[in-house]
């Protein structure tokens, strides 16, 4: 009986234990079919990651009591039409990192977002994705930073993130001033309240060295819901003094509008100007539909067209275009959510 009565201890106890912290395997698989057109050559391909990167990870929290929780996440992408991995060098290349949170905030180390992409959701009416991604005209420096440093706090609609990337350049590495060569400084600061959501993100990225330059990049978007549309609105400037010189503006205007309980139009337009390069602007024009069959399970097509000036060669898609060409992208395909 004595026996027994301790085993039932040991398993409650174990239960307990058990109950304080959790580890999720998740993931996305998503393909499709792309035709692109770049006025001197076309494709048709099976593309990846159209409508949401493929990918799997593991994300878990584990509660220290008093409100403080351990946390992390380890996620890895890659090419559904290929099976390989999406960055050969780095196996857990969307994010990998640790940390602690509590209501004074979420501090954690490691590979992580960048202001820009962590908040193209709100400002972007394509949410970075599809053939109408911003990311084709707007100057993102990278979608996320390694051995980054993050504070991330949220309370009564505000949230804001501040983020600082160690160079790790040897001999080239203080914290502040020119001598920090691969550093980045970043932040984001929002507020949302209701059908609004606006946010302001900065960024500075120093060279990977030795040190000669910094990136300076800085955004204001935000996005309101009508109800029957939701429009979205972005501004951003971004400077380069010294080697590798820029000035450039970027501009984005769309909407998304429900259409049944299942299906999301969406629109959007593109422009960017450069003021150091003569005839280097471009904009890009996109229309996107995705239809929602479940709660894990969608499909989509988009279009968008890029139109280039005689110095400008951006491209919509994955072709290298010839400087003064337009682009053309067509996709469809499907998402799942695991």
């Amino acid at each position: 009986m004595k026996k027994s009565l301790i085993a039932l201890a040991v398993l409650a106890a174990s239960g307990a234990a058990m109950a304080q912290s959790s580890v999720t395997l998740y993931g996305v698989a998503d393909v499709g079919f792309a035709h692109e057109d770049n006025g001197s050559t076309s494709v048709n391909r099976m593309d990846s990651g159209n409508l949401n990167g493929s990918r799997w990870g593991l994300k878990g929290s584990e509660d220290l009591g008093g409100g403080l929780k351990a946390i992390f996440t380890l996620e890895a992408g890659f090419s559904l039409d290929t099976g390989a991995q999406a960055d050969a060098a780095s196996f857990f290349n969307r994010q990998s990192f640790v940390g602690v949170s509590s209501n004074f905030g979420t501090v954690k180390l490691g590979r992580q977002m960048n202001p820009v992409y962590a908040t193209a959701s709100t400002w972007d009416s394509f949410g970075d994705a599809l053939a109408g991604d911003s990311s084709h005209l707007f100057s993102y420096n990278g979608s996320r930073t390694n051995n980054m440093i993050s504070y991330n706090y949220s309370a009564n609609g505000f949230y804001g993130e501040l983020q600082y990337g160690l160079g790790e350049v040897a001999g080239n590495n203080s914290i502040t001033g020119d001598n920090s060569a691969g550093r980045s400084a970043a932040m984001f600061v929002g507020y949302m309240r209701g059908p609004f959501d606006v946010v302001l993100t900065h960024q500075n990225i120093h060279n990977s060295g030795p040190y000669t330059t910094a990136t300076k990049m800085t955004l204001l978007g935000g996005n309101y819901d009508f109800g029957v549309v939701k429009l979205f609105a972005a501004y951003a400037v971004e400077k380069t003094l010294g080697v590798g010189a820029k000035d450039q503006k970027d501009a984005h205007l769309g909407l998304t509008a429900p259409v049944g309980t299942a299906g999301t139009v969406e629109l959007s337009y593109l422009r960017k100007k450069d003021d150091l390069v003569s005839n280097a602007n471009a904009h890009q024009v996109a229309v996107g539909y995705v239809h929602t069959l479940s709660k894990r399970t969608a499909l989509y097509t988009s279009y968008a067209q890029m139109s280039n000036e005689s110095a400008a060669a951006y491209s919509a898609g994955k072709l290298v275009v010839p400087a003064g060409n337009s682009d053309k992208v067509f996709d469809i395909g499907v998402r799942h959510s695991f």
